[in-house]
């Protein structure tokens, strides 16, 4: 009877997820959710137990997805970033403490202090004083022409909304400044050292440090949107590795890849038929596994959470007692997401290539099997997601419909688009053009072309530009000029309409000012 109740209690018990039931699952999630594919691999005990691909890679072509298809698995990019540099901490070419100036001489934050005394650490953990996405303008959307140098310079522009080491805010450009630590150290690129020092030993013989490396396109999924359960394709987001590494979200890998991944991260650095070889070592995975940043605990009573932190590149919690490491990845139109829970010797990865919806299949996939495998009852995962993400939409649509519908009431007011008109610059992202075409302002940044638009006349002193840009439906923003005393625009700040906004448009960042005579 004591062996009975002791093996009710163990965790191999509830391993015995099968293919079917995750086939099922998977079913389930695309009935509920508008996406084109989607891609999941599950490593368990060691060994990897499922790798498949659903649905299509294209609603263009409606080619399958297979295991062997890639996604671009954006942020997911960070935890190979972290382990980059644990392999030159391991090699004893850096320490994790380092000063960032050490390496980078001209690197400058928004105060001395927080510059002589800002770490390699501090890069990796969202900590550092500025706002949730600062500055991603510069890459997001792709097509600028901003290089790492522009980046490593805009720093001391940013105002900070906390103090230093205090409070997560997510950020990606310090990642982008670890990537050129990672070069500068190494003498290779960011991505020439994933490649090399990471793909290559684990046999991730078909990913990519970035998009423009990929020569054959076919086995690639296109990103797509969903609009109204309507889908549509987008452009794929893409980064000249020249001019600004992908340290960030650059990398383009599939689930049979990804697998191996995660099974050198659960066999805590050791990968190879007998775990004969190290990536890293076991202090080094403790090191990118400890809490660095401390953040919001998930109060769900399902899983009696009890922490909840950012690592180096991983999110970290507890559920039941054991500690589940994971991530999640966006572009726009692919998303993705990791889930490790070392403690069950498992790991999950679910791609998805359609915006938005894909973040719920993501959410339901990884959540409904990790309760499978702790054995805990139906949650209905699908259905509260489902809500959930209806209930976003429908609320991010009505406060966009009813600016719109303000601006049509507008159009009829008479303005002086002469007042508005002009060069201002920004003291990070470079000079704007508001110029006039065929009687109507037009909104156009000098470096970052897709942030091109018409604007249209919202009230006051405000305006709406829109952007024509694949992918950037959800991206419109308010233009809000300052005026001096003879009604002549001198400056304007700039944010989203739609509470749906992604937070790498960071407009609310940007401080334009009229350059003199201009």
């Amino acid at each position: 009877m004591l062996l009975l109740i002791f093996g009710l209690n163990t965790p191999a018990l509830f391993s015995q997820v099968t293919s079917q039931d995750i086939d099922d699952i998977v079913a389930r999630a695309m009935d509920d959710f508008t996406v084109a594919g989607v891609a999941v691999a599950v490593v368990k005990d060691g060994k990897i137990t499922h790798q498949k691909g659903y649905g299509i890679q294209s609603i263009a072509t409606d080619k399958k997805v297979t295991e062997n298809t890639n996604f671009g698995i954006a942020s997911n990019s960070k935890a190979f970033t972290t382990a980059s540099l644990a392999i030159l901490v391991e090699e004893g070419k850096i320490s994790w403490t380092d000063k960032v100036v050490q390496y980078i001489p001209e690197f400058k934050m928004y105060n001395d202090y927080v510059t002589q005394n800002f770490n390699i650490q501090d890069l990796l953990t969202h900590r550092s004083g500025l706002g949730l996405g600062i500055g991603d303008l510069m890459f997001f959307p792709d097509g600028s022409d901003f290089t790492i140098d522009d980046i490593l310079g805009s720093f001391q522009y940013f105002e900070p909304v906390s103090a230093f080491r205090t409070k997560f805010d997510y950020d990606n450009l310090l990642y982008l400044v670890a990537g050129e630590v990672i070069k500068r150290v190494s003498g290779l690129t960011w991505e020439q050292f994933i490649e090399a020092r990471i793909f290559e030993p684990l046999s991730m013989d078909h990913s990519y440090a970035s998009f423009t490396y990929i020569k054959d396109q076919s086995k690639v999924a296109s990103p797509h949107l969903n609009k109204a359960q309507k889908l549509s394709l987008t452009d794929p987001e893409q980064w000249d590795p020249t001019k600004i590494n992908g340290a960030a979200g650059g990398i383009y890998s599939n689930v049979h890849d990804l697998a191996n991944w995660m099974l050198v991260q659960l066999n805590k650095g050791k990968y190879g038929a007998d775990l004969e070889q190290q990536l890293f070592t076991e202090a080094s995975q403790q090191e990118m596994w400890k809490i660095h940043t401390t953040t919001e605990i998930n109060r769900n009573p399902r899983y009696q959470s009890h922490f909840s932190g950012y690592g180096l590149g991983w999110n970290l919690t507890d559920v039941n007692g054991s500690m589940v490491v994971s991530h999640t990845g966006g572009l726009i139109g692919t998303l993705s997401k990791t889930m490790l829970v070392p403690d069950l010797n498992l790991g999950i990865i679910v791609l998805t290539n359609t915006h938005l919806d894909g973040a719920g299949v993501f959410s339901v996939v990884t959540q409904s099997l990790l309760d499978k495998y702790l054995g805990l009852d139906d949650f209905d995962w699908i259905g509260r997601h489902t809500k959930k993400l209806n209930q976003g939409a429908s609320e991010a649509d009505a406060v966009e419909a009813k600016i719109w519908a303000t601006v049509a009431a507008a159009n009829t007011t008479i303005i002086d688009i002469k007042n508005y008109a002009g060069l201002y610059k920004d003291l990070w992202f470079g000079n704007i053009e508001i110029y006039e075409k065929n009687q109507q302002l037009w909104f156009r940044s000098v470096r970052s072309p897709k942030l091109s638009g018409p604007m249209q006349f919202y009230r006051a002193n405000t305006f709406v530009v829109k952007w024509p840009a694949s992918g950037l439906t959800d991206a419109d923003a308010f233009v809000m000029f300052q005026l001096d005393e003879e009604g002549k625009a001198q400056g304007f700040k700039m944010k989203g309409i739609s509470p749906a906004i992604d937070f790498s448009f960071d407009f609310q960042d940007l401080h334009p000012k009229r350059i003199n005579g201009q």
